[in-house]
């Protein structure tokens, strides 16, 4: 492998635009070489050094490329994912990995034979709302933990016109869309589940596939952690509630970064990444005489770009990659039963 991970791009569409190719053009560690555009050929007006390719095989053949990034729809993750590592190359795919955990084991397992890395893109554990969570639960001030609420609300009632998120393809439906997301939070916090128990509703008319899902993860002491997603919430509340025997600690989701990205942002801009000191999260704790001390808690700054690090390092310097094996089969095993 070169000095710089040379890294191709199965997709240009928004992800590929907005979490994938700013971050890969940015980091002095990849360079961005290539992505697949089979239509309309507009990558070369952000990268002009950039190669654009009309099909995936030609993206995968090309020797040069050390890391592809599979961020295809979900149904072709597995093939796309094996393809490239037969084909020599690291790989990075979106979530969801694989639509079961048989699929996932079988590409861990090819990767280990060939020498590769198969890494899983889990952007949301470096969303500044849950960076605020994770600190309050880390210092101990909530005592110990009895319930945990994680949701991802929108109100879209219209069906999408991308067929293989509205079809009942393989790993279709919000479960397998936001369902990783709040998952791999719940398990880089707490660790798989030791009971789980799962509802899902089709509310919008002539929806194919779940558009609501609920999910009650069991964990010792009697934690009860429940993640929840609908794409019918009219007025969007609090997205992180932590109730501890010490006190309790809420925040909404108003992470910038996707926002920031769409408009144009880079990455490397100062204000990139930091929420407004409005949304700030509320800590209310238990005070020896029964009282509430109430705190406003500033929401730590949210950066995509520790991934691409991790990945990184990972690849170059063989440091361990925070979200395992372990993790992502933890959670396949939840969506997939």
């Amino acid at each position: 492998m070169n000095t710089k991970i040379n890294t191709g791009l199965l997709a240009f569409g928004m992800s590929g635009k907005v979490f994938h190719a700013p971050f890969i053009n940015a980091h002095p560690g990849f360079s961005l070489r290539g992505i697949t555009e089979r239509n309309r050929k507009l990558a070369t007006a952000d990268y002009p050094s950039v190669i654009s390719y009309n099909s995936i095989d030609e993206l995968i053949a090309d020797d040069e490329i050390d890391l592809v990034i599979v961020n295809t729809p979900n149904f072709t993750h597995f093939e796309y994912a094996k393809q490239a590592l037969k084909a020599g190359k690291h790989i990075l795919v979106e979530k969801p990995f694989t639509a079961t955990s048989a699929q996932a084991k079988e590409l861990f397992t090819l990767a280990n034979s060939m020498g590769k890395k198969a890494l899983v893109y889990q952007n949301r554990r470096y969303d500044s709302g849950f960076n605020a969570v994770k600190k309050v639960i880390d210092s101990g001030q909530l005592g110990r933990l009895i319930e945990v609420h994680f949701r991802y609300d929108r109100y879209r009632n219209e069906i999408s016109p991308k067929f293989f998120k509205e079809e009942p393809y393989e790993a279709s439906g919000l479960l397998y869309d936001l369902g990783p997301h709040l998952l791999d939070q719940a398990i880089s916090l707490f660790g798989k589940p030791q009971k789980f128990h799962k509802t899902l509703g089709k509310h919008r008319a002539n929806t194919q596939v779940d558009d609501y899902f609920m999910i009650q993860l069991g964990y010792p002491n009697d934690l009860n952690v429940f993640l929840t997603a609908s794409m019918l919430v009219a007025e969007i509340k609090d997205a992180f509630v932590v109730n501890g025997m010490l006190g309790s600690f809420s925040k909404n989701h108003a992470d910038v970064q996707e926002a920031q990205l769409l408009k144009g942002m880079k990455p490397t801009e100062v204000s990139y990444g930091i929420e407004n000191l409005s949304d700030a999260g509320q800590l209310s704790l238990v005070t020896e005489n029964g009282g509430r001390k109430k705190s406003v808690i500033p929401s730590e700054k949210g950066d995509y770009m520790g991934i691409i690090e991790a990945v990184y390092q990972n690849i170059v310097n063989g440091v361990a990659y925070p979200i395992t094996e372990e993790d992502i089969l933890a959670q396949l095993a939840i969506l997939e039963n």
